[in-house]
């Protein structure tokens, strides 16, 4: 619902200080202290006032000034009766300065009011306390008419203005608070952002490495359950440790990849597969930087899947193919079959959901399934 413009107060933004240069400032208070000059010179050059008159008119001036301090105060806080009856006392003391003779303070003190009050009130309350204080302006000047009418237009026009600019101000000093705001929550966002992607780059290498762990740990387990020799059960051992070593080395690579210190795709993929015997790779397309996320996302799939082709079909022949597409990129990772094994059970069976999950969340795809000789994982990521 649309504010009522005659009851809507200015802005706190523009009612303050808030968003003004030092020169305006400057301006403002060398007005401000022209004013008292001219309040001061008229209440001490009067004829006939002694010492004791002036002084009067002194304490009075200073009161009017403090009267305005305090409009100043209620308007900023909109508190419209406080500031209409402050308002009421500094035209009760212009008239009663009019009235102990001394006109040319009471006619500052009546265009000040009429200026303040478009500035800082409710039009529906600034129009009539401007109109009274105007045209008791113009009541008691000594100007023609003419030059009175031009002087009581340009105070109303000065007036309003000046409640425009500070609007203006105000709107802008807003929207810079706003947008402010929104620096700091995309910043807030960004970090969080940051944090569940390294959250999910440990998890992923941690669940990897623990997993081929397993394989190691689950054969060694059997070994000793048909009583093998100590040789083959060292062996498995030996190669749990190096896992959990390769699997320190992976994390140390996950942040050096969030940090953007990432080693080509191609250099990993085939470091990973000569680990691996009887893999082989193939890239395929323009070979071009990836970025982090999709790299990262390659790289897990591959491990992963070349992990699950040591657990479910030992001795199988594997190609992995990346294809650099023109929109997207694609691995292939396929086994010719072979046998299961006695550790066809062991693992969570949670890596290739992760892999999905990761994909998606990049807006490209992952499936796995059986084909006509062994087992295909293909993963396409937009790039």
């Amino acid at each position: 619902m649309t504010e009522n413009v005659w009851t809507r107060w200015p802005s706190r933004e523009a009612l303050g200080r808030t968003g003004t240069t030092r020169p305006r400032r400057l301006l403002v208070r060398a007005v401000r202290l022209l004013l008292l000059a001219v309040l001061l010179w008229g209440a001490f050059h009067q004829r006939q006032v002694g010492l004791g008159g002036g002084l009067a008119a002194a304490a009075a001036i200073l009161l009017a000034g403090l009267v305005s301090w305090a409009f100043y105060r209620t308007t900023y806080e909109h508190r419209l009766l406080p500031s209409l009856a402050l308002m009421g006392m500094l035209l009760g003391i212009a008239v009663a300065a009019e009235a102990t003779g001394f006109r040319g303070p009471a006619l500052v003190i009546w265009c000040g009011c009429g200026v303040g009050a478009l500035e800082r009130l409710p039009l529906g309350a600034a129009v009539p306390v401007a109109a009274v204080a105007l045209a008791s302006y113009s009541a008691f000047t000594n100007d023609v008419w003419l030059t009175t009418a031009a002087t009581v237009v340009g105070l109303a026009l000065a007036g309003y203005a000046m409640r425009l600019d500070a609007e203006a101000r105000g709107s802008a000093q807003r929207l810079l608070a706003q947008e402010r705001a929104a620096r700091a929550a995309e910043a807030e966002s960004a970090a969080l952002a940051e944090r569940a992607r390294i959250a999910r780059e440990i998890h992923d290498v941690l669940a990897h490495s623990l997993s081929a762990q397993l394989v190691h740990l689950e054969a060694a387990r059997l070994l000793i359950e048909s009583g093998a020799d100590r040789d083959r059960i060292l062996e498995r051992v030996v190669a749990a440790r190096g896992m959990a070593r390769d699997g320190l080395a992976e994390t140390r690579q996950a942040l050096s990849a969030l940090r953007g210190e990432l080693t080509p795709l191609e250099e990993f993929l085939a470091e990973l597969v000569s680990t691996a015997g009887g893999a082989e790779v193939t890239v395929t397309g323009e070979r071009r930087p990836l970025p982090a996320e999709a790299s990262q996302a390659v790289r897990r799939v591959a491990q992963e899947a070349l992990t699950n082709v040591r657990k479910h079909a030992q001795g199988a022949k594997v190609t992995v193919r990346l294809d650099y597409g023109e929109h997207e990129v694609t691995l292939n990772v396929r086994d010719s079959g072979g046998e299961a094994g006695d550790l066809n059970g062991s693992g969570g069976g949670y890596g290739l959901l992760g892999m999905r999950e990761r994909a998606e969340l990049l807006g490209g795809s992952l499936d796995a399934g059986p084909d006509e000789e062994g087992f295909v994982v293909t993963l396409k990521v937009p790039v």
